[in-house]
This record gives structure tokens, C-alpha cells and sequence, in this order.
């Protein structure tokens, strides 16, 4: 895999994969970031070549070949205590698997489990969306979402679907313990076997008039509310 762009390199550099070959425009190679980290010595390209190796205009002068992406199970996840994971129903779009990992990764969640056949899984794209935090953060493929969920709330978890026309309020829930924060795709949201899985449906509010946040803004949202509902009770 290729992976480009400043952000999404130096994590691939800081985080577990192998890291082959590295190119660089001789302006990216004058930052001092680059002397810090381990990897490849950088090879001086022109933009224009970067462009070619990577296939995406928006390298940022940066482009880097390691190893494939290792998914993680979904077993390892569940395993975690007081596990935080989001769960994504056919989530096609890279750009919004990239936001939700980047979220993700920052709230301190536990990983992301995604399905294996119309889903985007993590590319290139994602890793730049992501800006690197697929590096740290677990990402599973399952083979089926609905069962997935039927699994983890035989282990104790709480299964949380968003859904714009719930009644019930994202604030009104309860974090604590195992979580399973389930969001779906764009347009058509969860399907109905997924949002039947789920323990409760919630809806955030929206008082704007656009009808509805995008995928990896509502996860952002479900997130945080988490976090800070574990923080004031003291379970994270």
C-alpha cells in the first residue's frame, strides 16, 4: 500500500507496519519531523512523480509503500474492558471511514468494526482522511453486523443505534460499562436487522435547518457524549 500526505505518513511511521520506500519533495524533506522518525531514508521526487505513485493530487509532497493494513478481530475488541467501539453499517464513503477513525482515535474508543462486503474498508484514502489514526486505532472486518451486535451484547454490551427519527435522546443514555455505538450508512442509515440488534435507538437533536449531521459528525457526537458521561461517573 501506498500511503501520502504528511499526517498520514508520520503516523505510518510512528505505528506498527513495516515502512519500505519513502519519497519526498526536497521542500517536505527540509521539515524537521522527517529527520526524527524511523523508516526509509527519504528519496527526493518531484510533485509530479509523487502524484503518479500515489494516484491522488492531495500527496502534500509526501508519499510512503508499507505493509497491509492488519485488521484486527472483533473477539480482541469485545475482550477489552469497558470497551468503546463503533460499530458502521455499509459505510461506503473513504472520506467518512476516515473522519470516524479520526474521532474515534482521539476519543480513546476501543476500535472500529465495520462489514466486510459493502463497506469501505481501509485504502489509502482512508488512512489520509484518518489523518493517520488508523495507525493506532483497531479496525475489524465481521462478516455480518447484526450478529456482531447479537455477540457483544451476549458478552454484556450495550448495543446504541443512531437514528434521526428516534424518540429517545443521545443524552439520555448510559455509557457505562461495554458500548457499542452503531451508525449507518449515508442516506439510508441502519438497516433493519442492524437497528433490531440494538438495544435502544437514539436520535441528536437538530434545531438547524438542515435535516441531519453527516456519518462521522452523528460519531463524533456518540463519542463524546460517552467519554464525558465516564468521565463524570469515573469509569475512564
Amino acid at each position: 500500500m501506498i500511503v501520502y500526505g504528511r499526517n498520514a505518513v508520520r503516523e505510518a511511521l510512528r505505528g506498527s507496519r513495516e515502512v519500505g520506500r519513502l519519497w519526498c519533495t526536497a521542500a517536505v524533506l527540509r521539515e524537521p519531523w522527517i529527520a526524527g522518525e524511523r523508516g526509509a531514508e527519504p528519496r527526493v521526487s518531484a510533485a509530479e512523480a509523487i502524484r503518479e505513485l500515489c494516484g491522488s493530487d492531495a500527496h502534500q509532497g509526501i508519499c510512503a509503500e508499507v505493509s497491509p493494513y492488519r485488521y484486527a478481530t472483533a473477539d480482541t475488541l469485545l475482550a477489552r474492558p469497558q470497551a468503546l467501539i463503533v460499530a458502521l453499517d455499509q459505510v461506503q464513503d473513504p472520506q467518512n471511514l476516515g473522519a470516524i477513525c479520526r474521532s474515534a482515535e482521539c476519543a480513546g474508543a476501543d476500535g472500529v468494526v465495520i462489514p466486510e462486503r459493502r463497506a469501505a474498508e481501509v485504502t489509502a484514502a482512508v488512512c489520509k482522511a484518518s489523518a493517520g489514526a488508523v495507525e493506532h486505532l483497531p479496525v475489524a472486518r465481521v462478516r455480518n453486523l447484526a450478529d456482531f451486535l447479537t455477540d457483544a451484547k451476549a458478552l454484556g454490551a450495550w448495543c446504541y443505534g443512531a437514528d434521526g427519527s428516534a424518540q429517545a435522546s443521545y443524552v439520555d443514555l448510559d455509557y457505562r460499562g461495554a458500548t457499542v455505538l452503531v451508525l449507518g450508512s449515508e442516506g439510508r442509515g441502519l438497516r433493519p436487522r442492524v437497528a433490531a440488534c440494538c438495544d435502544a435507538l437514539v436520535s441528536i437533536p437538530i434545531v438547524g435547518r438542515i435535516e441531519s449531521l453527516s456519518v462521522s459528525a452523528a460519531a463524533a457526537v456518540l463519542l463524546y457524549a460517552a467519554v464525558g458521561s465516564r468521565v463524570r461517573v469515573g469509569g475512564r
